[in-house]
């Protein structure tokens, strides 16, 4: 048993598997999931790890491929959604398992309780697939009745992204952590569904993978949580000349600041509030530096 050891949920971008303008192949994902879990190896020593990884590119590849076979109905946004755990947690523990040859790596199917009345089903926001310019945008907007929106210079499809109420199998996650297990869960936001008299079901939606590991690290009452994307710390005017980097913060002076909407704000966010509610430590910084920011000497820290 290792409940001695902290936990950590460790949450990791889709964006960082598969890169922006890459060719999204199984090999370019294999070798920057190598990256990342050579990263995250290093994490096993001093914590019980719980990975939680996003599938922006991945599940909208996986709509695009969908699509391609016109004798069959597409399937839900939800199905795809369990595929990319599957095809990411696989690779995943694979490559862990190389950097950890011998501890337990537990990849599980997991489910996320979301409200049928969230507003963000009248309004689609979260960017899932490839890339096009404005014209190849409305063009597959029209021909597929998706929903578009601006990502920086170019365009992509958005779909629902309902908030996070509690995760399902946050039983067996425990069980696992306690019996030495490095788990993978929640993957890609983990899987909307609504609860019912009748059951599950699930919606056509993609929770934001920060705000799942969010309440995750909250429902695990988890010592720490870290954010890994691909600046080194939280900047205030970030990109302008006055930039500053900042390093160790309390909730209350970092939301004296405004981030960007759509890419730190959401991280920011997820952090204060596992901090709040849990009197934990939310870190943000780069995915190659995983290890030093855990040792303080990289990143942001977010604290009460």
């Amino acid at each position: 048993m290792s409940t001695h050891k902290p936990i950590l949920v460790v949450a990791v971008g889709g964006n960082a598997l598969l890169q922006r303008g890459e060719l999204m192949s199984y090999e370019n994902q294999a070798k920057n999931i190598d990256v990342a879990a050579k990263a995250l190896a290093q994490l096993n020593e001093d914590y019980r790890v719980v990975i939680v990884h996003g599938n922006g590119p991945q599940v909208g590849l996986l709509a695009l491929q969908n699509l391609a076979y016109a004798d069959a109905p597409p399937y839900p946004m939800d199905v795809l959604g369990a595929e990319t755990q599957g095809m990411i947690g696989y690779m995943m523990a694979q490559a862990m398992k190389k950097y950890m040859p011998q501890s337990n790596i537990s990849t599980l199917l997991t489910q996320i309780a979301v409200d049928e009345q969230d507003p963000a089903f009248a309004d689609p926001n979260k960017f899932i697939g490839p890339v096009y310019d404005k014209e190849t945008a409305e063009q597959k907007a029209h021909q597929y009745a998706w929903h578009i929106k601006p990502d920086g210079e170019y365009y992509r499809r958005v779909v629902p992204s309902p908030q996070p109420q509690r995760i399902l199998e946050i039983d067996s996650i425990r069980t696992l952590l306690d019996s030495d297990h490095t788990v993978i869960c929640c993957g890609g936001g983990g899987c909307p569904v609504i609860e019912s008299e009748a059951g599950l079901r699930g919606v056509e939606a993609v929770i934001d993978k920060d705000l799942s590991a969010a309440t995750l690290a909250k429902q695990l009452n988890a010592e720490h949580f870290l954010i890994l994307t691909d600046g080194d710390y939280v900047c205030v005017d970030w990109g302008k000349p006055t930039e500053k980097p900042l390093h160790d913060i309390s909730v209350e002076a970092i939301s004296q600041y405004t981030f960007a909407a759509g890419s730190m704000a959401p991280k920011v966010d997820a952090c204060c509030e596992f901090a709040k509610q849990t009197s934990g430590t939310g870190h943000i910084g780069s995915l190659h530096k995983a290890a030093q920011i855990m040792a303080r000497d990289s990143g942001t820290h977010i604290h009460l």
